[in-house]
């Protein structure tokens, strides 16, 4: 019979039990807790963090049967159970009852099932006396999963996320002296807040996040979905036959791109199991949850996604992360929405950019429709529009759609600069599919923008309050179209005019060259 698809299913026993694909991540596992007692891993939302914590769990529950078939099966001490603390900020109702009383039932839930009585009064006491009254049976395992949940949620809220912050710093700092107790300690989560204890207090706790040998720990690689799937790879290639003849390279464009060494990148697993459950190319990751935070505080900052790719960081830069001093770069990197491309040996520096087409086109269709229509079935759809009239060479109403996006930008958004109104131009035909080249340099200048489509190449000249006559004359002047001589694309000069004033392009003319 044929495996399923573990969608939605984030325990390890049911996936197994199930009968659905487990992508065997156990020699990775088996190595983690081999070589170390202590970690924290961070990954973005729904990339198997939740999965990989639970496979843990039921290793040091010793539930046998659940790993036969998979690596770790005959290397493991099945004789020797320990004892498990389990717990998951990801599915605890504090926003209905409160960080302090969603901890607390999570702490009694947990003694009640292995029939223990707790008689402390506060979280952090009861977590102790919980992990104590464990060990006789032996060291526990303790298994915290998106413990800075209840921070993300409320960044909105810098308030409520420091109150959140502030209990989560007292209920782990207990562990800190209980080291004789416990077995084994693994925490995930998005972002590593330094200010909360387990960060500050465990000196022995190892940050794999950036650790090249955990790098696929989460996440698939190449070689594991053309092992694990082949009947679905073969049923999406099925069905575009007749647009595509590399089904593979067309996932990776869409799917791929994740890395945290800038040397193995990895599928992302929500995507690619809707992918092959639909057997269609859509943005599955994204819609799981809009970042509305992200957008405006990028909105606020007056920053356009096509400038946030290949930005380079620090690794200090990049570890670091505040409530109260949010920076944009760590935010997107451990958000998913950018990923390592490159990593510099020699300065330590990364170099960021969008994983995938999936990312990109999706967060800066959210980001465009924020700035302008304010509805993101709006902005798609004008999108499409744009598109449209590029494919059939209508360029008056493609200008007639661009107005309408530019016509709703606030004031407060606008820049009167060339550079602004280029790069809202740029980041359409960018989300549109088009190849554009930006700010390309010839002998005689730097044109504006080059756009290629499958018929047409369009040599662009872009003026803020002039003429549209001025940008053809450059163009022509510069003889910008000669780099381009040996293309048996016709090719067409443009020149559009942006009035600062109105926010629309004012005034454009296209001729050929």
């Amino acid at each position: 019979m044929k495996q399923k698809l573990a969608l939605g299913n984030q325990e390890f026993s049911k996936v197994i039990n199930n009968n659905c694909i487990y992508v065997d991540k156990t020699e990775l596992i088996y190595n983690l807790i081999t070589k170390g007692d202590y970690y924290f891993l961070s990954r973005p939302r729904r990339f198997g963090k939740s999965l990989l914590a639970n496979t843990i769990k039921e290793l040091y529950l010793g539930n046998k049967e659940l790993f036969k078939g998979l690596w770790i099966y005959d290397k493991w001490n099945w004789e020797t159970t320990y004892p498990v603390i389990k717990i998951s900020f990801s599915r605890m109702s504090y926003h209905l009852l409160g960080l302090e009383t969603t901890i607390d039932n999570e702490l009694d839930g947990i003694a009640k099932a292995n029939n223990i009585i707790l008689t402390k009064k506060t979280n952090s006491d009861k977590f102790e006396e919980l992990i104590i009254k464990l060990s006789p049976k032996g060291q526990v395992a303790i298994i915290i999963d998106e413990y800075d949940k209840p921070i993300i949620d409320y960044l909105d809220n810098i308030a409520q996320a420091s109150v959140n912050r502030d209990i989560l710093k007292k209920f782990y700092s207990v562990l800190k002296d209980l080291d004789k107790y416990i077995k084994f300690f693994f925490v995930t989560g998005v972002s590593k807040f330094s200010q909360v204890s387990i960060f500050s207090d465990l000196n022995n706790l190892t940050d794999i996040t950036l650790h090249k040998d955990y790098s696929r720990i989460v996440g698939w690689t190449k070689n594991e979905i053309e092992k694990y799937f082949p009947d679905y790879i073969k049923a999406v290639a099925n069905e575009y036959k007749d647009i595509y003849q590399d089904i593979m390279s067309e996932i990776k464009n869409w799917y791929n791109g994740y890395s945290w060494d800038g040397i193995n990148f990895v599928y992302n697993p929500v995507s690619l199991m809707n992918l092959f459950s639909n057997r269609a190319f859509r943005n599955y990751w994204f819609t799981t949850g809009t970042p509305t935070f992200l957008i405006k505080y990028i909105k606020k900052r007056k920053v356009l996604p096509y400038r946030l790719e290949k930005e380079v960081i620090s690794t200090e830069t990049l570890d670091k992360y505040e409530i109260d001093n949010i920076t944009l770069l760590p935010l997107l990197f451990q958000t998913g929405y950018l990923t390592i491309k490159k990593h510099d040996l020699a300065t330590n520096e990364y170099e960021l950019s969008y994983p995938n087409n999936e990312v990109a086109r999706s967060f800066s269709k959210h980001f465009l429709a924020e700035h302008t229509t304010g509805k993101y079935d709006i902005t798609d759809s004008l999108l499409y529009k744009i598109r449209r009239s590029f494919v059939d060479n209508d360029i008056e109403e493609l200008i007639e759609n661009l107005n309408i996006l530019f016509e709703n930008i606030p004031y407060t958004l606008v820049e009167r600069s060339e550079k602004y109104f280029h790069s809202l131009f740029f980041l359409v035909i960018k989300i549109i599919g088009f190849i554009i080249e930006a700010e390309t340099l010839t002998i005689k200048g730097r044109i504006d923008a080059v756009v290629k489509t499958k018929d047409n190449i369009y040599i662009i000249e872009f003026k803020i309050n002039q003429s549209a006559d001025k940008a053809i004359q450059q163009i022509r002047d510069k003889k910008y179209a000669l780099k381009y001589a040996d293309d048996k694309r016709p090719i067409s000069l443009l020149g559009i005019n942006f009035d600062t004033d109105n926010k629309i392009i004012e005034d454009w003319k296209l001729i050929d060259n």
